[in-house]
């Protein structure tokens, strides 16, 4: 198949990531793929081309609507001629439903990555242009019961499909580079906690840092590790003044090597207010580590309570702290067994293989419902089925 993946930016979020991962896994099946991105291209779309992956801006300024960007699409897709158009996030998913109204697309999947995509005129816009599009997924089983509840999507078109993760790779961190890691960091005799993500308010780093600050009259040996950039980043660094955590909690920047920074902590935290299904949270269970998560969007469903990890109400920073206080109590060989039981649960139900068949599928239902089917790449008429499969335990496994 000839598959292009439509983002709203290629920058660092999880959703690009994901993207990313997706791209590589489709090409590695055999198809043929192009990255899009709607802005200039961030250090997703530079690693993707870097990877000999195509990638693509149509250079939209962010916040602001420009009808050039739909004819530059447009153009693109004349000329691909994709057999499938997969968009991610909102502005990606609204802009390929007014690209079927100009240009041939055979095909068009999109993909909601979290429970909330905007306000209400994002929203209407959804519901209004529906029509528009073959099938939509969806990342987590509480977004999806956000927005069938909230009739913004339609049960019919809607799958839930999680975000995947190449195991393989977040595991396959070289002998001794722990141990490396942090002594270059000067941690070697502390628990360090990590958390990744951008400082934004949908992360609610406020609550985590005045969490760690409890935690810190009770385990005065931790640490906190915070990998990312956002807008919030001095107001993140002004509150840890202002707790007076001082080096406890050291700001990395942005890093290419997460998996390298994973090895080197003891266990991972998560304070958001809201998310989807969070790539982070599965990266770190897929590393081993033990988590200590917010019980928002789909974090449940990656995070097994009292099995691989606590959850806790979000915007409540006395539960958090408590349960990171439980968790780095506990003795060393009860962790690791924490980290081996997150790390086979993703395994299984996360594998980026897995979850990339479950796309085919879709592609591949979605063209036959349509009377099309791919056939050594090229499109041939087919008889299309009654509907399409709905019951992800009926996916190839």
């Amino acid at each position: 198949m000839r598959i292009c993946f439509l983002s709203t930016s290629m920058g660092m979020g999880g959703a690009d990531s994901q993207l990313l991962s997706a791209a590589r896994v489709m090409l590695a099946r055999g198809h043929q793929v192009i990255i899009v991105s709607l802005t200039p291209l961030g250090p997703m779309g530079h690693q993707a081309r870097s990877l000999g992956i195509r990638t693509e801006s149509l250079e939209m300024p962010r916040g602001i609507p420009d009808p050039r960007g739909l004819l530059r699409l447009a153009r693109l897709v004349r000329a691909w001629r994709p057999d499938v158009v997969h968009s991610h996030m909102v502005h990606a998913n609204l802009l390929a439903r007014a690209l079927r109204l100009i240009a041939p697309v055979p095909a068009l999947v999109s993909t909601i990555h979290n429970i909330y995509e905007g306000g209400r005129l994002r929203m209407v816009a959804y519901r209004l242009t529906n029509g528009l599009v073959d099938h939509m997924t969806i990342v987590s089983q509480a977004a999806a019961d956000r927005f069938i509840g909230d009739r913004i999507v339609p049960e019919r078109l809607l799958t839930v499909v999680p975000n995947g993760v190449d195991t393989e790779q977040i595991r396959g961190v070289p002998a001794g580079t722990r141990a490396s890691l942090r002594r270059t960091l000067g941690v070697e005799d502390r628990f360090v906690w990590l958390a990744v993500g951008r400082f934004e308010v949908a992360k609610d780093y406020p609550n985590m840092l005045r969490a760690f600050a409890r935690l810190r009259e009770r385990q005065p040996r931790a640490v906190l590790l915070l990998v990312g950039r956002g807008s919030l980043q001095e107001e993140t660094e002004a509150l840890t003044r202002e707790l007076g955590l001082g080096d406890a909690v050291r700001f990395l920047g942005v890093r290419d090597d997460v998996p390298l920074v994973m090895s080197a902590a003891d266990a991972y935290v998560m304070s958001s207010a809201w998310e989807g299904m969070p790539m982070v949270l599965l990266e770190a269970a897929a590393a081993g580590l033990p988590i200590v998560a917010t019980i928002v969007g789909g974090n449940h469903e990656v995070v097994l309570d009292d099995e691989s990890g606590f959850l806790v109400p979000p915007r409540d920073h006395e539960a958090l702290a408590s349960a990171m206080a439980r968790l780095g109590g506990l003795p060393e060989a009860r962790r690791l067994e924490m980290g081996r039981r997150g790390h086979q649960h993703i395994r299984s139900h996360y594998g980026l293989d897995r979850v990339a068949e479950r796309w085919e599928a879709i592609y591949r239902d979605v063209l036959a419902r349509k009377g099309v089917k791919v056939d050594g790449g090229d499109l041939v008429v087919a008889a299309p089925p009654a509907s399409i499969e709905r019951d992800p335990s009926t996916w190839p496994q």
